[in-house]
């Protein structure tokens, strides 16, 4: 039997609902790239936590506890919106929560009391929030384009969302947070609005900026992007999505690979998610990077990512999502390897190298780990993108947010285990390197995973 296709669709939403459906990523992506990985992520490790270690592990607990409750709701609310029909509402409802998580950040000033407690909580909150936004946004994506076109405009998506991290990380560490050693930002001015790096206040600003920035760009969504047509009365639909809910193990079984495809992608996405959370700090545990340069290179990621969506996703409507999701991971693989087997004075394991001399990345080793990141960030960018694409050419068309709500369950619901394994790895081992190197594990089992399931019919 034949991967099931996807059902009637329109011919093609207006331009202005399609930009607008784009346009969300744009608006989302800086709460992930600002709070959840380079600017205050990282600060609360180092400054508002007792100590890095203890920062890095009430972080890791948090994230966890964010993803369970990703986990055990994503596809009961998944069948209810598709039962109500309408998934705007819940769009926004997650954003006000996104938003509120996120603004919170800015009261967890160092020395306060409850400043820990009050930075993960908001945390806590803006994950959760800013994750079943995305779900639900995403249960759009099919009503908006012919089938044939859903990996350019998936790609398109990603692409936009990248750049719109950029954009952002830009502007706050190049105007925001300042160095507390000079004073300065990264473009070497002093922060604006008098923030006071001492207090970490543009780390902590990070969290209101992503909030407005969301409000300003999450508008066109909401205004010109068509949304599915009203469902019943909301007490008989609520029952009814919830009934749907136990039709689920059935329709995984109906659409041959679709079960498969969902386990291997929350596999290979643990491994992508921590090789992202780790990447940092190998680097910093290695070279020595300081935040300038943990900076720059975040921002070189974000650029080769947004590049590898957009042409990743001329390549999956080319080729398909399966043969671009193999790809990139083979891509993945290559690379991981390349950054364990750098260190200060040797690359490639053995090819020993002039160590740093002085300056930003210094040193032939550091060049190497830098480009290999710019190729991680090629590789994420289309791996992201045709994941999301192949669930849209895969799942049933009358249940597609709630498959969306399982397929961020297959994203989140084990998502402590790459960080666990790095972690538990380079205990025992005493190394980066090994406990950086079992991410091979993941990305070669989601590879074979992946590459059982069977190509979708080409139109």
């Amino acid at each position: 039997m034949a991967n099931a296709p996807l059902s009637t669709a329109p011919a093609r939403a207006p331009r202005a609902g399609i930009v607008g459906w784009v346009m969300f990523d744009w608006a989302m992506q800086p709460f992930f790239t600002l709070v959840t990985t380079f600017v205050f992520a990282p600060w609360f490790a180092a400054h508002l936590a007792r100590d890095p270690a203890t920062g890095q592990a009430q972080w890791g607990y948090a994230t966890a506890f964010a993803g369970l409750v990703i986990a055990v709701l994503s596809p009961v609310l998944g069948s209810v919106a598709d039962a109500l029909g309408r998934h705007k509402p819940w769009v926004a409802a997650f954003g006000v929560l996104m938003m509120l998580g996120s603004s919170a950040l800015w009261f967890a000033t160092p020395h306060h009391p409850a400043a820990v407690a009050l930075a993960l909580a908001g945390f806590v909150i803006g994950t959760i929030g800013a994750e079943f936004a995305t779900v639900f946004n995403n249960a759009m994506m099919p009503r908006l384009v012919p089938r044939e076109e859903l990996g350019r405009l998936s790609g398109t998506g990603w692409a936009i969302g990248y750049v719109g991290g950029l954009v952002s990380l830009v502007l706050v560490l190049g105007f925001l947070a300042a160095d507390t050693a000079t004073g300065r930002t990264l473009l070497g001015l002093p922060p604006l609005f008098g923030l006071d790096p001492a207090t970490g206040a543009g780390p902590r600003a990070a969290g209101p900026f992503s909030a407005l920035w969301f409000v300003v760009f999450a508008l066109p969504m909401f205004l010109f992007t068509p949304d599915a047509g009203r469902g019943g009365r909301a007490a008989e639909t609520i029952g009814a999505g919830l009934a749907r809910l136990a039709d689920t193990a059935r329709d995984l079984r109906a659409v041959p690979g679709l079960g498969r495809f969902l386990i291997a992608n929350m596999i290979y996405t643990d491994g992508l998610v921590a090789l992202f959370a780790f990447g940092g700090i190998y680097a910093a545990g290695v070279f020595g990077w300081s935040t300038i340069e943990l900076g720059i290179f975040g921002i070189l990621l974000t650029i080769t990512g947004s590049i590898g969506a957009w042409a990743g996703g001329r390549l999956d409507d080319r080729f398909g999502s399966r043969a671009v999701v193999l790809g990139a991971l083979t891509l993945l693989f290559a690379m991981l390897l390349t950054v364990v087997s750098i260190d200060r004075t040797h690359v490639f394991f053995a090819v020993e190298v002039a160590g740093p001399a002085g300056g930003l990345f210094a040193g032939p080793a550091a060049k190497v780990y830098l480009l290999a990141g710019a190729i991680i960030g090629l590789g994420a960018g289309p791996l992201q993108a045709a994941s999301r694409t192949q669930l849209a050419r895969m799942a049933p068309p009358e249940a597609i947010a709630r498959f969306y709500g399982f397929f961020a369950l297959s994203g989140k619901v084990t998502s402590f285990m790459g960080p666990l394994a790095v972690a538990m790895v380079t205990d025992w081992t005493d190394s980066q390197r090994a406990g950086a190197g079992v991410l091979a594990v993941f990305l070669v089992t989601g590879f074979v995973l992946m590459a059982g399931v069977k190509p979708i019919r080409r139109f």
